[in-house]
């Protein structure tokens, strides 16, 4: 295929479309962006410029509309030949993306070589003019697909990162039936309400004994809470009782500016100021009555912000107190008697039983109908309109 420059290439697509030299321009750009077209001179800037740079048109093999995906495998193949041919000297950012896929890949990459050894041989058979083009469209193509970190926008970040595997399989499969054992006897569609489910019986039992802050829970709410600390923390029956071991500890500020950054993050633009000035006072300045012990770098980050506060300023703050919570209040509290005494009072109740073959909803109709009549029944009766019916009926 023959070069063309970027200046002869703007003037034929202003030509042929009619348009104007920045919109050409702009529409070479993603011709280069997207692979149709690519240089030679800077193959890492995929750009169209308005000058004598030299730009090729890329084989249709390699065109987006063949919707080819650009497998992992088949750029471990493309890297491991372009090794060999350089004889272990790589770009720095394919060196990189070479020794990411050598550990992901690592279970067949002896069969990546093969291949790329394969593939090496065989060009070496193509004449060198033919050699070197197609060389350069393949290096075109994966710089389009798998281009270095500091041209990568974006979407395809997170392409990479979601191709990265973070744990095991079998990890995130046990992470997931725990989770399920955990909270299956809690979801009401796979386990019974007690002592009935109110949308389904209209007995709404279940929601006084289960009210935000009631004096005695019951015992499935009461289990939910050594699930986690968020759990106990979400609950605010739980968070009071929480409180009161705190209490009996020592140890209530952290609580206590969890529960502050919580109000700062969901309360109202007007309040925000003084809500923040007030967190400052009380919590991180030095001598404040309710001293947060935090480190150094999360106290500096969150004091700095609070000259200009916003909703997220104390994000880093409030994880660092929740995670020292996490890891040593909440086990304590599991283990002390004033959880061991909730659980002893906490209520069990009785399933609700209903007469069976007929629905709530249609008992509740019948004792509506039966509280018709007997009101009206009690009601005085008006003889003059009795005697004036009885009258039209002759």
């Amino acid at each position: 295929m023959c070069l063309h420059t970027g200046n002869d290439t703007i003037a034929w697509i202003s030509n042929k479309m009619k348009t104007t030299t920045e919109e050409a321009q702009a529409f070479g750009t993603m011709l280069v962006a997207y692979g149709y077209i690519y240089p030679l001179q800077n193959h890492k800037k995929l750009v169209m410029c308005n000058d004598s740079s030299l730009y090729r048109f890329q084989t249709p093999y390699f065109w987006p509309t063949q919707k080819w995906v650009p497998d992992d495998s088949d750029y471990a193949i493309y890297l491991a030949k372009r090794n060999i041919r350089k004889k272990g000297v790589l770009e720095p950012y394919e060196q990189a993306h070479y020794n990411h896929l050598h550990e992901w890949l690592n279970h067949k990459w002896d069969f990546i070589v093969m291949q790329a050894a394969e593939q090496y041989k065989a060009g070496k058979e193509r004449k060198k003019p033919d050699r070197v083009v197609f060389d350069c469209q393949e290096r075109a193509y994966w710089m389009v697909n798998r281009p270095p970190v500091s041209l990568s926008n974006s979407n395809m970040f997170y392409q990479q990162a979601i191709m990265r595997s973070k744990v095991k399989s079998s990890v995130s499969l046990g992470a997931l039936v725990k989770y399920i054992t955990t909270y299956k006897n809690h979801d009401p569609f796979l386990a019974s309400c007690l002592p009935s489910n109110p949308w389904q019986t209209d007995h709404d039992a279940y929601w006084t004994l289960n009210m935000r802050r009631v004096e005695v829970p019951t015992k499935m709410r009461v289990e939910r809470w050594s699930f986690s600390l968020f759990e106990l923390l979400s609950d605010l029956r739980g968070r009071d009782d929480f409180k009161i071991f705190l209490k009996k500890e020592f140890s209530g500020e952290n609580l206590a500016f969890w529960e502050a950054a919580e109000e700062l993050k969901w309360g109202t633009s007007s309040s925000m100021s003084t809500k923040a000035e007030t967190i400052f006072k009380t919590f991180l300045a030095p001598g404040a009555p309710r001293w947060i012990n935090i480190d150094g770098r999360t106290m500096g980050l969150t004091v700095k912000g609070l000259e200009h506060p916003h909703r997220y300023v104390l994000e880093a703050a409030q994880t660092h107190v929740f995670l020292l919570m996490k890891k040593d209040t909440f086990f304590r509290y599991l283990k002390s008697p004033t959880y061991k005494d909730i659980q002893k009072k906490a209520l069990n109740p009785e399933p609700h039983n209903f007469s069976p073959g007929i629905h709530p909803i249609i008992l509740w109709q019948q004792e509506e109908e039966e509280k018709a009549k007997a009101a009206a029944a009690s009601a005085p009766v008006d003889v003059k309109a009795m005697m004036s019916k009885i009258d039209r009926k002759k």
